[in-house]
């Protein structure tokens, strides 16, 4: 565009700024302090752009090549002005740039944004581009006078974002851009700090929180006032004041991240993990790397050595930062990484991030994605790496996270191959450490078909399993399950290196060929000798179990209960019951050993008194029993009380 004069001029603004305007106050941020990120992300990029423009055109940079960010806070006006020696913008760019949000797409664009999708021109967050808007949300009067280099005038833009903006040539001495922000009361007064914009420790701590590592210094400035002293040292309360103006520098500018990590020491990633993450204790590993390639990204991430008390809840805050060129963008990201992996800590900073419009929420692109899954897999080696050249301090993890990869290999059927051999679990062979798949399967006798595991509630729980006892006797390994995910895991990764899992209480031991064939025969014919006895009990406790067998797994105990080869076990059960999930049921095998001497009282009452109250209640009593051993409460506790105590007496008299 050109102009004749220097008049001031009032343009309306293009139809979809105005509903930008609209969105952008409210629903697009959800916090209103965002303005000052987006505001010094402005200014930034208009450092940048300079510079960038400097290294073919020398002379743009003569003027001023001291880049600086500057904020300053005016109680007296109630005004806050953050300024640059950046590029600065002509009469036309600022027409272009700021009249109008978009030459092209805009009104598409803005559909896209009602409907909660990302914007696909990253040039919208750029230099005065849509974030500039967020001023709106805090000041009802926004004043910009900006200068390009080479340009003899500045220009001067002001709106109340009422739909129409005032702009006219002006006077200023050099280049860059100051824009002033003339705060809405609620914003300047408000008893709470965090909600006063000119309040100066609010200000440090934003400028800290977002833009701590933006490269060029922001220096605030302000007006300090103070009383004289007397002789005594005492503050002259009726004197006036003096005014001073001080600056202060609010970010560090040199992110830690993108130093050489040769010249880092450990003890800086050390304070810097516990300044950023609020955590008293040092990581367990850490993760620094650069790529450049297809998508360019740095990243700083932390495996923690203690999870927080608040972990596995689902409210916990979890995920890593993302900056975008050092600009903070967000905070706990949990698209990044698996759900399994949501105790690393961190950050990733990228200039490829595909940003929405407020700069709050990522765009699922291909750079995202690519990103996940590099930074997936160097956890993981980092973690494979760990627990095979340091295995006490993979335990030590273990303790504290395993929890969450066993979790990933339940519910994530992508990540079950990338995950199987980071587990752990304790075993009957090791009294007190812990065990991989792979050990488990490299100490297997050559002729064991599968990986044999118990569940428990704890390791002597497991133990006195007598579903244990054969397995015991035979010199077996056993996992022990004792977390209540365990066997979901184990359930969901059903083989290891082509041997499958089995729980001790579960179908068939598959014992045939570990010298098992002979008890296989002596049992199927004791079967066939009390077949009548077996289906009496079957009939008694009809409704209650699925089928009665002779065992071939007990050794010293009477009865226990196991569960068919379909369908879910009995300890499953139990959990999803604790989960108020009781739609799913397990089958129940009543199972009892002819060697016991409680079996030949059963024959002989079943051949003398068939279907008598002593034989019921005997039934109902090993039934109960098998129910005690599995941790759960027999199906009437005080009937059960009640026989156990008519038992006893009638012991006590036959003693007599």
């Amino acid at each position: 565009m050109s102009h004749e004069t220097l008049a001031r001029e009032t343009r309306e603004f293009q139809a979809e700024t105005k509903q930008l305007l609209d969105l952008m106050v409210h629903s697009i941020y959800t916090n209103r302090e965002i303005f000052l990120r987006e505001l010094i992300s402005n200014a930034s990029d208009a450092i940048d752009k300079l510079r960038f423009e400097a290294l073919t055109n020398h002379d743009l940079a003569q003027e001023d090549s001291n880049y600086e960010i500057f904020i300053r806070p005016d109680e007296a006006t109630h005004t806050f002005t953050i300024s640059d020696n950046g590029m600065g913008m002509t009469y036309d760019e600022v027409i272009d740039n700021i009249g109008t949000i978009a030459k092209s797409g805009t009104r598409a664009f803005l559909e896209k944004l009602k409907e909660k999708e990302s914007a696909t021109d990253n040039e919208l967050i750029g230099q005065f581009g849509v974030g500039f808007y967020s001023a709106f949300m805090v000041a009802e009067k926004v004043t910009l006078i900006t200068r390009a280099p080479g340009q003899s005038k500045g220009v001067k833009w002001e709106s109340t974002g009422d739909g129409t903006y005032t702009i006219e040539e002006v006077e200023k001495d050099k280049r860059g851009t100051a824009i002033t922000l003339t705060l809405s009361e609620e914003f300047h007064t408000s008893d709470h700090p965090e909600e006063n914009f000119l309040n100066l420790y609010t200000l440090q701590n934003l400028v800290k929180k977002y833009s701590d590592y933006i490269r060029y210094p922001i220096k605030m400035t302000f007006i300090k006032e103070e009383k004289p002293l007397d002789a005594d040292g005492n503050v002259m309360e009726d004197a006036p004041a003096t005014r001073t103006e001080e600056v202060r520098t609010l970010n560090s500018m040199t992110p830690l991240w993108t130093r050489n990590k040769n010249e880092i020491k450990q003890e800086e990633y050390y304070q810097f993990y516990k300044n950023l993450f609020h955590d008293w204790d040092d990581p367990m590993e850490i993760i620094h790397s650069k790529v450049e390639g297809a998508v360019e990204y740095t990243t700083l991430l932390f495996i923690p050595s203690r999870a927080p008390f608040d972990f596995y809840d689902r409210e916990a805050s979890t995920g890593v930062q993302l900056y975008s060129k050092h600009v903070f963008v967000m905070d706990n990201c949990k698209d990044l990484l698996p759900e399994y992996l949501r105790f690393v800590r961190g950050l990733v900073d990228s200039p490829d991030f595909s940003l929405n419009i407020s700069r709050e929420l990522l765009q699922h692109s291909k750079q995202l994605k690519l990103i996940g899954k590099n930074l997936e897999k160097s956890i993981l080696k980092t973690l494979e790496n760990t627990l095979s050249k340091d295995r006490a301090k993979y335990e030590k993890f273990w303790q504290e996270f395993g929890k969450a990869i066993k979790i990933g290999v339940y519910t994530d059927f992508s990540s079950r191959d990338k995950l199987k051999d980071l587990l752990l679990f304790p075993s009957s062979n090791a009294s007190d450490g812990l065990t991989t798949l792979d050990e488990y399967i490299k100490r297997m006798p050559e002729n064991q078909k599968v990986i044999y595991y118990a569940t428990g509630k704890d390791r002597a729980t497991a133990e006195r399993l007598p579903q244990m006892e054969l397995l015991r006797e035979k010199g077996l390994e056993v996992l022990y399950l004792l977390d209540r995910v365990d066997e979901f895991a184990i359930d969901a990764l059903g083989e290891y290196k082509e041997k499958k899992f089995q729980s001790v209480s579960r179908g068939d031991l598959n014992l045939d060929d570990i010298g098992a064939a002979e008890e296989k025969k002596d049992t199927e014919a004791i079967y066939k000798e009390n077949e009548s006895l077996i289906k009496a009990i079957k009939e008694h406790l009809n409704g209650k179990i699925a089928d009665v067998k002779i065992s071939n797994r007990l050794k010293s105990s009477a009865v226990c209960l196991v569960s068919g080869d379909n369908g879910i076990s009995l300890s499953m059960e139990q959990i999803l019951a604790e989960m108020n999930n009781t739609m799913f049921k397990a089958s129940r095998i009543l199972e009892l050993n002819p060697q016991h001497e409680v079996f030949n009282v059963l024959k002989n009452l079943h051949a003398t008194a068939p279907g008598s109250e002593a034989f019921n209640d005997y039934c109902d009593l090993l039934y109960a029993q098998a129910l005690l051993i599995e941790g759960l409460l027999p199906d009437d506790p005080v009937s059960f009380a009640n026989k156990i105590a008519g038992l006893m007496a009638h012991n006590q008299q036959e003693t007599k």
